[in-house]
Order: structure tokens, then C-alpha cells, then sequence
């Protein structure tokens, strides 16, 4: 379907039914959060700094005070930094449906504007997140009348107990690479290593890849399309080279509390065990820009706010859901578009 002409009658008249259970499985998510304590926030979308990941786009825009004097501001990737933000005030439990927007994204799964449901609990631990995942795949799949999460052929029991297992047992079970190898104690990739561990697997490497390029591509082409498969799968401890914005673990300083949840091959949600240091997380993003700089030859801006409100947020768990995927998989809808009210052009 294109999305510039989803305004002719006879194709909503085919999308309405998937706009309408989208309408329900968000009323019965913000049911349960509700229920759960959870104050619904909404997040500026206008801020100073989309983002601090090398591999994110933001888009620019500039905002011109009274005086007629303009500055550059972004629309947000994500309402994290608000929301922790928001944390850092006193708020507990948190939850927003944000519209957020991402550039050099387009296609099946990827809207350049799409709804993120963001949620954040303060003094729990990140596996309570995982649970609250299971739940949502199974409100979801009730809400819209549906017995199995679809995309294309796949298929996935969204009421089955998820599957559970690290990135480094992912790689060495789907890709035969033992990844912790490639990293060193303290988490510090080696490129050369990742690439020699790609050879010998059979796989091969772009000459310029460095190594989180490098495990993107083996993540992509030989691990995501058996996760989610008849059962959702939590992807968990990533490396902590792969983790900007979490925490590491306490036992393995080369991994860190960072899960993502899929079903049906297609990755729905983000999350982490939040990393609250403001000095580590400078240089998490310090490095995030340099490489960003090196791969695209631009960088974004710090939100100097955001790394003093870290000083005074409380240890909290937080996660991001593609909520658009989520009502994709449920319905059954074979691209993005069908499942958003009014698409970008």
C-alpha cells in the first residue's frame, strides 16, 4: 500500500478494521497500566537533542525565539530523556504513547513518524519489564480477536511463556561465533577479532565495518529471523558496547542489562536496567557521537539537562515498544502504514 493515498475511500474502508483493534489493544494497555500504578506522561516531542545513538536519525528543525534569533532543536527518537527527566523530579511509574520520529527510516516495518510506548519503573529490576511484555503480547492478541501474533509466514502464541537466552548463546547457537571472544574484559570490542570470527563462520564483512557494523550484520542475517518463532523471545544481556544507555551486569562487566522482545522475527521492544551515572553516561555518548561522526560525518548535540538530572534519578528499570509492530503482529497487517491512522506522505 502507499501511504500517499491512504485517504481514498475504498482503502480505509480495507484499513479501518485494523485502525479500530488498534483502538482497542491501546485502550486495554493503557487498561493495564493504569491498574498498575502507572501515570500516563506526554513528553515535548521538541527538544535539544534527538539522541545519542550513533545509528539513530534525527530530524532538525529550527525554533526562533522572540527576539528572531533561531536555534537549531530536534524532534525526539525516543521521550527517554524527558521521561527520566520526569524520574529525576519523583515520579515512580511512568508511561507515554509519544509519537516519535526517526530519519533514513522507511519501509515495511519502519515509519519515519511511528507511536513508541515508553514505560519506566522506579527501584525494580529490569526483569519485571519482561513480564510486563508477556502481558502486553497477550492483551494485545485478546484485543484484537487474534489466537497468534502474524508477519508474513510467520507465526507466533503470544499467551506461550517466552523464550529467554543471551546474545552471546544467540550468536554461537544461530551464527556459530563466540562473541564474548571478540570483546574484552571490560567490554571493549575488537573488531579484528569480530571479523576473523565472521570468516571462520562463514560470513563476510565490508572492508570500513567496524565492530558494532559488523554485529548488526550477523544480528540482522543470521539471528533475528529464529527469534519469536512459535514462542516470543527476550534477546538479553547485550554487550555492553551495544548498551549506551544501560547499566552493566554485576557479574559480567562485558554484558549489560539490556533485553529486546520478539515475536515473529521482528523486534518489538528495548530494555534496559538504567544506567544512572551522568559521567559514564558522557562518555557512552561521547563515543556513540565520535562513531557517528566517523560512519555519517555529523553528530548531534548533548542535552546538558539530561545528564545533570541523572545525578538525582533513582535506579529504575525503563523499555521502549514499538506500539505500531505490536498492532501489526496482532492484526496481521503486512505493513506498517495499514495499522496508522494517517501516515506519513
Amino acid at each position: 500500500m502507499s501511504a500517499s493515498s491512504w485517504w481514498q475511500p475504498h482503502r480505509h474502508a480495507d484499513r479501518r478494521p485494523l485502525l479500530l483493534a488498534r483502538n482497542r489493544i491501546q485502550s486495554a494497555l493503557r487498561g493495564w497500566l493504569g491498574a498498575e500504578g502507572f501515570v500516563e506522561v506526554d513528553p515535548a516531542a521538541l527538544q535539544v537533542s534527538p539522541g545519542n545513538e550513533a545509528h539513530l536519525h534525527g530530524f532538525a528543525t529550527e525554533a526562533i525565539g522572540n527576539d528572531g534569533q533561531g536555534r537549531r532543536m530536534y524532534l525526539h527518537t525516543s521521550p527517554e530523556f524527558a521521561m527520566k527527566k520526569l524520574l529525576a523530579a519523583g515520579e515512580t511509574r511512568i508511561a507515554a504513547f509519544s509519537h516519535v520520529w526517526r530519519n533514513r527510516e522507511r519501509g515495511v516495518l519502519h515509519s519515519p513518524e511511528f507511536t513508541m510506548l515508553e514505560w519506566y519503573r522506579v527501584g525494580e529490576g529490569y526483569e519485571v519489564l519482561m513480564a510486563d511484555c508477556a502481558a502486553f503480547l497477550r492483551l494485545a492478541a485478546e484485543a484484537a480477536g487474534a489466537r497468534k501474533l502474524r508477519f508474513r509466514d510467520r507465526t507466533c502464541d503470544p499467551f506461550a511463556a517466552p523464550e529467554r537466552l543471551s546474545v552471546a548463546e544467540a550468536f554461537a547457537r544461530h551464527a556459530g561465533i563466540d562473541l564474548l571472544a571478540t570483546v574484552d574484559a571490560q567490554g571493549l570490542p575488537d573488531a579484528e577479532a569480530l571479523r576473523r570470527a565472521m570468516a571462520h563462520a562463514g560470513l563476510t564483512a565490508g572492508a570500513d565495518d567496524g565492530w558494532s557494523d559488523m554485529l548488526s550484520r550477523v544480528l540482522v542475517e543470521k539471528v533475528e529471523p529464529h527469534l519469536g518463532q512459535g514462542r516470543p523471545t527476550i534477546l538479553d544481556r547485550y554487550p555492553a558496547a551495544e548498551a549506551a544507555l544501560a547499566r552493566r551486569a554485576p557479574d559480567d562487566a562485558r554484558v549489560a542489562e539490556r533485553f529486546e522482545l520478539y515475536a515473529c522475527g521482528v523486534e518489538l521492544a528495548n530494555g534496559f536496567g538504567e544506567l544512572t551515572d551522568p559521567a559514564e553516561q558522557r562518555r557512552r555518548f561521547e563515543a556513540e557521537m565520535a562513531e557517528k561522526e566517523r560512519v555519517y560525518g555529523e553528530t548531534y548535540p548533548l542535552d546538558e539537562e539530561f545528564l545533570e538530572a541523572l545525578a538525582l534519578m533513582p535506579p529504575a528499570s525503563g523499555i521502549a515498544m514499538g506500539f505500531d509492530r505490536l498492532v501489526m503482529l496482532a492484526t496481521g497487517a503486512p505493513r506498517i502504514d495499514e495499522v496508522i491512522w494517517a501516515p506519513a506522505g
